[in-house]
């Protein structure tokens, strides 16, 4: 394969990187191996400064070395990311290949330091005190910068669906038949509100991630040997805190992932009622509830041209499945280690991008599928002129209310199994011995008018 190949994505392995790529895009800055590559610049820059805001360490930088310094990942790009693959795998600027990722990043920040500067910088650290650190920087980027937003926008859009057609009557089906109307605007209402319910759930796990700096075996047996002054779990709560972080006290080399279960778990529910949503958004316009606005010179079908197919919501389907296999998995695996420490996780862990941007292109096929539907009231009129029978339960109700022992069994009988019309209702309204005000109460009863507080229900968002 040629340079140029590989650069191709028609040639890539994954759709994530091929098919999907400008898709996946807005979360290479945040998952990427260069992204990685850049948090772990950002820890151990950020740790070599706190190490010389401590007393006892001989080490000073003034503003501008500050900034310097800062700068090595604040402005960290494509010549730097290719600098430290080298550095790990062929070698580079003095240094022989490490065959390991993270001494790269050491190597990198001192080919841009004073060599008097380089035995600070990742001291005392064990490799997973910056992989911790830097891979909820990166996730938590991900979910706040990219994944947070696209999410907020599927509600707003939700919730301007339910606003629109709050008032729109349409049949309910429980069971697959036909049930109590509702409006369409009350049902789409439901998918918002327990959106919002399942953001919150992510937008609390990703506040909560949490962070690891104690070495090797989590006792800092390291920084005690060389600064036995020191309080270093002072230092590791202020340094992770300050990272934007909450602080692990108490750990193996691994940090307990715990954290991240509870934010995967917290994307399944996300993805769980947007695959919901996505299958009832199918199945109206299957049953015509909804058209869909066509989209120039878009192919529906390559055999039958009059099709317009709900593939966005299909798309989406799909992927969001894809998404929480995935979110599983990396949920069950990445919290169990053998002993201290074993090293199956790092792999794995490199793929919670790929898990997040089956996320992504889930949430966006949904926003455009959403974008082209059109409730189709008339049809949704005459299904429901068509099922008189469904405004038997307002009439058993009216009777009970009246006393009358046996109203369910009366509309029961009317009703179960048969066609019935309104006219049928309207001939059981004459025979009842009731009054004239619930008699007429009864008589102005219909399907489309039937809808309870499904319009003040809509004002609940």
């Amino acid at each position: 394969m040629t340079d140029a190949t590989r650069s191709n994505p028609l040639y890539a392995v994954s759709p994530l990187d091929g098919r999907y790529a400008s898709r996946t895009a807005p979360l290479s800055p945040h998952v990427s191996e260069a992204a990685l590559m850049r948090a772990r610049v950002q820890v151990e820059v950020e740790y070599l400064l706190a190490l010389a805001d401590l007393d006892a360490t001989p080490l000073s930088f003034s503003d501008d070395e500050r900034a310097d310094l800062r700068a090595l990942y604040e402005e960290f790009d494509a010549d730097d990311a290719d600098l430290v693959k080298r550095l790990e795998v062929e070698g580079a600027e003095g240094y022989t290949a490490t065959n390991h990722d993270v001494k790269a990043v050491e190597y990198f920040i001192r080919t841009e330091t004073e060599e008097s500067v380089h035995p600070w910088i990742h001291f005392g650290l064990t490799s997973e005190d910056v992989n911790n650190l830097s891979h909820r920087l990166m996730v938590k980027g991900a979910v706040e910068d990219v994944l947070v937003p696209e999410l907020r926008a599927m509600r707003d859009e939700l919730v301007e669906l339910a606003q629109e057609y709050r008032g729109v009557p349409m049949l309910a089906r429980t069971h697959g038949q036909p049930a109590t109307p509702t409006t369409f605007g009350k049902e789409v209402a439901v998918y918002a509100a327990r959106l919002g319910r399942t953001l919150a759930r992510v937008e609390r796990a990703a506040d909560s991630l949490a962070g690891k700096l104690a070495g090797a075996s989590g006792t800092y047996a390291a920084h005690v040997a060389a600064y036995p002054d020191v309080d270093w779990r002072a230092f590791s709560r202020e340094f992770v805190t300050l990272l934007g972080l909450d602080h692990t006290a108490l750990a193996t080399q691994v940090n307990p992932c715990d954290d991240f279960a509870a934010l995967f778990d917290a994307f399944r529910g996300v993805n769980n009622v947007v695959i919901d949503l996505d299958l009832d958004m199918w199945l109206y316009i299957s049953d015509r509830y909804l058209g869909q606005e066509t989209v120039e010179g878009e192919t529906g079908s390559s055999t039958m041209p009059h099709k317009v197919n709900p593939i966005d919501f299909e798309n989406s389907e799909g992927n969001l499945s894809k998404a929480n296999s995935d979110l599983t998995f990396l949920a069950d695996y990445v919290t169990t280690s053998r002993l201290q420490r074993d090293l199956s996780d790092s792999t794995v862990k490199r793929n919670i991008g790929a898990a997040f941007a089956h996320c992504l292109i889930g949430y966006g096929k949904t926003q455009k599928g959403l974008g082209k539907v059109v409730p189709n009231e008339h049809v949704m009129r005459e299904e429901l002129d068509a099922t008189p029978a469904i405004i038997g339960e307002a009439v058993q109700t009216i009777l009970r209310r009246e006393g009358d022992t046996q109203a369910y069994e009366r509309v029961k009988k009317l009703t179960r199994g048969r066609e019935v019309t309104l006219e049928d209702f309207y001939d059981l309204f004459e025979s009842l011995d009731v009054d004239d005000e619930t008699r007429e109460e009864l008589l102005s009863l219909t399907p489309a008018t039937y809808v309870g507080l499904a319009d003040e229900l809509v004002g609940d968002l």
